[in-house]
């Protein structure tokens, strides 16, 4: 059984066959529900889905879902939120798009059902684990990785959807901790509320206003692909450098061609597994994977022009339907 994206509707029919419908509907409301929360439509959350699929081929006596939020809004989350509430959901994952604000409807939801957060934690929520990447120490990795690409230093700008969601603020200061007291100086981060028009804008913008810019990072998936347009776009690949997160497919294409420098990725795969597995485990009384800081860590690596082939096989093997 495929994960779903959304909530099925089937019309009635008539006869034994509405009997039949109207049984199979039954038994499926009868299976408990385990969500997962997007904080945005991106490729990483379909690889995400098929960690999830793997966990339903695993626990059949479940129905789990993946629920794409397009906003990339603390409003979109708050709604999608409120529905499966409503629907009775058994446990849900979360990426959490603004934490600070989202912490009294996430303790909501954290009383009525499993809640655990992944890619974007809330830690001072009512969540019972997070499962997902050190985000300062991929920082760090990125921070590093601009340093290699400019051993002389020079300007850099950083891109992000929003502030407000713990995966960048962290990032950002990861980044920050690896280029301090280098000759690397970071003019500002440009934020794009999930806008993807915006996005676009703010990187024109940045290789206008700072003609000497030396590298551009994005720091959410769709991010580095829009870099990748817009130093194509002004004529600019190799002139200025870019390192990106994650694994869109422009960005590898980019590292394969030598205009993007690295990319930092994460394992949505086994965010997505281990959400599900762990939400089941929890209720079936089992709450021995939670580490000691409720922290469930996976790790992170550099996909360089050295690696990019053979990581782009085995994405393009995770993306088959």
């Amino acid at each position: 059984m495929n994960v779903s994206t959304r909530k099925l509707i089937v019309p009635l029919m008539a006869g034994a066959a509405a009997l039949a419908m109207a049984t199979g509907v039954a038994q499926a409301q009868q299976k408990k529900t385990i969500a997962l929360v997007t904080n945005v439509a991106a490729d990483f959350w379909t690889i995400a889905g098929r960690g999830l699929e793997k966990a339903q081929k695993e626990h059949p006596d479940y129905n789990i879902e993946l629920i794409v939020t397009n906003e990339g809004t603390a409003a979109g989350q708050r709604r999608e939120l409120d529905d499966l509430l409503v629907r009775g959901v058994a446990g849900i994952s979360i990426s959490v798009d603004d934490a600070p604000h989202a912490t009294e409807e996430l303790n909501k939801v954290a009383a009525k059902t499993v809640l655990i957060t992944t890619d974007s934690d809330a830690p001072q929520s009512n969540r019972l684990a997070y499962i997902g990447t050190d985000n300062v120490a991929a920082g760090r990795q990125a921070g590093e990785e601009i340093k290699k690409a400019l051993p002389n230093g020079g300007k850099i700008a950083l891109f992000v959807g929003t502030m407000d969601a713990d995966n960048a603020r962290e990032r950002v200061q990861g980044i920050k901790e690896a280029i301090a007291g280098t000759k690397v100086e970071l003019v500002d981060v440009f934020t794009d509320q999930v806008d993807f028009a915006k996005a676009k804008a703010n990187m024109e913008n940045v290789l206008v206003k700072y003609p000497d810019i030396a590298l551009l990072s994005g720091l959410w998936s769709y991010e580095t692909p829009l870099i990748y347009d817009a130093v194509k776009a002004a004529g600019k690949p190799g002139k200025v450098k870019i390192v990106g997160f994650d694994e869109d497919q422009r960005t590898l294409r980019g590292i394969s061609d030598g205009t993007i420098e690295s990319t930092v990725v994460q394992q949505p795969y086994e965010f997505g597994y281990l959400s599900a597995t762990n939400i089941i485990k929890t209720l079936n009384g089992d709450k021995s994977w939670i580490p000691k800081d409720s922290k469930l860590i996976v790790p992170t690596k550099v996909i360089s022009k050295t690696n990019v082939a053979e990581f782009a096989a085995h994405l393009k093997e995770l993306l088959k339907k």
